[in-house]
C-alpha cells in the first residue's frame, strides 16, 4: 500500500485529486489543508507528499525544506497555480521530483508521476531487500556451521580478514567450503556493495587465462570479435576469489604479479592502463609453499596473495559439527521441498560419526539429500544413508583416533571386503594366521559381508 499526503487549502480541488488516486486501491491517501496539519501527521510516514505553492499558513517553499530537512528521501511532488518556468526550476534544484501546473490536466500529470515514484519506490525497496538478503545470507556465523574449536577458530580469522582490505588465502581439502568463506569475508566488509567475482583457474584454458583476468580490445587475437572487460575490471572495488590458484601458469603468474604490485592492469591488445583496487581472496586444496619449492608457484607472488592465511579443517577433524551440519542440511532440505524435518536415528548418528568424508562438507550435504529421499517414515536410519566416494585409506587412516587393536581389525576388514570375503587369500596378503580372522569373525568383531 502505498501512503499519500495531498497538501491543498482548496478542498474541492484536494478531494478531487484524492478522489482520482483511489481509483487505485493499492494507493491510501489523506488530504490535508494546511502546512501545519500536514507537518502534525507526518508521523504516519507516507510515501509520497504532494503539496501546494501557496498554503495559507506557510509558503509551498518553506514547509518544501522543513519536509526536507526532516525527511531528505520522501519524494515531493509540487503543484501550483504559477506557471513561473523560474519557480519550478528552483524546486527541481532543491529536489522536488516533480512540478504540476494546476489545469485541467493536474489529474492525468499527478497520477503518472506517482506510478513513476512508485516504481522508484518499489524498486528500492527490492535492492535494500536483497542487500539484507545478502547479509544474512552471507553472515558467517549462519553458513559456516559448527561448533568445534576449529571452526571457532576460522570465524576469528574472518572476523580479522573483514576489519580490513589485507589480502586472504584460504587452504583446505576439496568440499571444506573456501568459496564460501570467501563470500563471507566480501559480504561482511566494506565491500559489501561492490561486485564479488570468483574465477576458477581449473576451469580456463591456459590460452585464455590472460583475457579472462584484464579483458582484451577487438583484434587483439583470433575470435576477439568484440571489447571485453576481464575480470579484475569487473571485480574493481569490490573482491577477486581466484580460486584453484596452484594451477595457474606461470607465464600469467608473473603477469598477475605485475597487476597486483603497480594495482593496474592492460587490456590484452590494448596500451591504456586501468587502476585497481580490487581485493584477492585465493584458495587452493595444495599446499602452496610446498608448489613454490617445487618450482610450480613464483615464490614473490606467494609473499604477494599470502596476505592473511585460513587452513579449514576436513570434517573429520571437526569432532560433533558433523551431526551439527546434517541437522541444517535436513532442515535445510524440508525447507526447499515443503517437508516436515526429520531426525537423526541413532543409528544413522553413529554411522555418520564413524565414515571419514573425504568429500568433506559437501559430500556430507549429498549424503543428507539423499537419506531424506530414501527415509520411509519421521527418522533416517542408518540403511537410509549411502557414501558416494571410496574412501581414500592412505589419506585419513591416521587421522582416526583409534587403538592398535581396532586399526587392525579395520584392516583385516578391509582387505576381506577387497577379496570378497577370502580369509585364506586375506590372511596370505596381510601375513597371518587364517585363525587370527576367523577369532575376530566368531567374536563378532568382524562381519563378513
Amino acid at each position: 500500500m502505498t501512503k499519500i499526503f495531498i497538501v491543498d487549502d482548496d478542498v474541492f480541488f484536494g478531494e478531487m485529486l484524492k478522489y482520482h488516486l483511489q481509483l487505485n486501491p493499492d494507493y491510501e491517501v489523506y488530504l490535508h489543508s494546511s502546512a501545519k496539519e500536514c507537518i502534525s501527521q507526518l508521523y504516519r510516514n507516507p510515501d509520497i507528499i504532494c503539496i501546494d505553492f501557496g498554503l495559507p499558513d506557510m509558503l509551498g517553499d518553506e514547509l518544501f525544506r522543513q519536509i526536507k530537512n526532516a525527511y531528505p528521501d520522501l519524494p515531493i511532488i509540487v503543484i501550483s497555480g504559477q506557471e513561473n518556468i523560474s519557480v519550478a526550476i528552483d524546486f527541481l534544484k532543491q529536489g522536488a521530483r516533480d512540478y504540476i501546473v494546476k489545469n485541467e490536466h493536474t489529474k492525468e500529470l499527478l497520477w503518472n508521476s506517482i506510478i513513476r515514484l512508485n516504481e522508484n519506490i518499489t524498486l528500492k525497496q527490492e535492492v535494500a531487500d536483497l542487500k539484507d538478503e545478502l547479509e544474512k545470507k552471507y553472515s558467517f556465523e549462519k553458513t559456516i556451521i559448527g561448533q568445534s574449536e576449529s571452526i571457532k577458530n576460522i570465524f576469528s580469522k574472518i572476523n580479522k580478514a573483514i576489519k580490513s582490505n589485507i589480502n586472504v588465502s584460504i587452504t583446505g581439502e576439496t568440499g571444506t567450503g573456501k568459496e564460501v568463506v570467501a563470500k563471507a569475508i566480501h559480504y561482511n566488509s566494506t565491500r559489501k556493495n561492490k561486485p564479488f567475482v570468483a574465477v576458477n583457474m581449473a576451469a580456463i584454458p591456459k590460452e585464455l587465462v590472460e583475457s579472462e583476468f584484464f579483458g582484451h580490445e577487438k583484434g587483439a587475437f583470433t575470435g576477439a570479435s568484440e571489447k571485453a572487460i576481464g575480470k579484475f575490471e569487473q571485480a574493481n572495488g569490490g573482491t577477486i576469489f581466484l580460486d584453484e590458484i596452484a594451477e595457474l601458469d606461470l607465464n600469467i603468474q608473473s603477469k598477475l604479479l605485475r597487476a597486483l604490485q603497480e594495482r593496474e592492469i592492460i587490456k590484452v591488445g590494448g596500451n591504456q592502463k586501468i587502476k585497481l583496487d580490487v581485493r584477492v581472496i585465493t584458495a587452493t586444496h595444495k599446499n602452496l609453499a610446498q608448489e613454490v619449492k617445487k618450482g610450480n608457484f613464483r615464490e614473490d607472488l606467494y609473499y604477494r596473495i599470502v596476505g592473511l592465511p585460513i587452513e579449514l579443517p576436513a570434517l573429520r577433524e571437526r569432532d560433533q559439527d558433523t551431526l551439527i551440519l546434517a541437522k541444517y542440511f535436513i532442515e535445510q532440505f524440508a525447507k526447499e521441498n515443503k517437508i516436515r524435518a526429520l531426525t537423526l536415528s541413532a543409528d544413522a548418528r553413529k554411522k555418520l560419526l564413524k565414515y571419514s568424508f573425504p568429500g568433506n562438507v559437501r559430500e556430507l550435504k549429498s549424503v543428507i539429500d539423499l537419506a531424506c529421499v530414501m527415509a520411509e517414515d519421521n527418522e533416517i536410519t542408518a540403511e537410509d544413508i549411502s557414501f558416494y566416494s571410496i574412501e581414500k585409506e592412505s589419506e585419513v587412516f591416521l587421522d582416526k583416533q583409534k587403538t592398535l587393536k581396532e586399526y587392525t581389525t579395520e584392516i583385516i576388514l578391509h582387505f576381506l571386503k577387497k577379496n570378497n570375503n577370502d580369509v585364506i587369500k586375506t590372511a596370505k596378503i596381510l601375513d597371518i594366521g587364517k585363525s587370527t580372522i576367523y577369532n575376530l569373525i566368531n567374536n563378532s568383531e568382524i562381519k563378513k559381508l
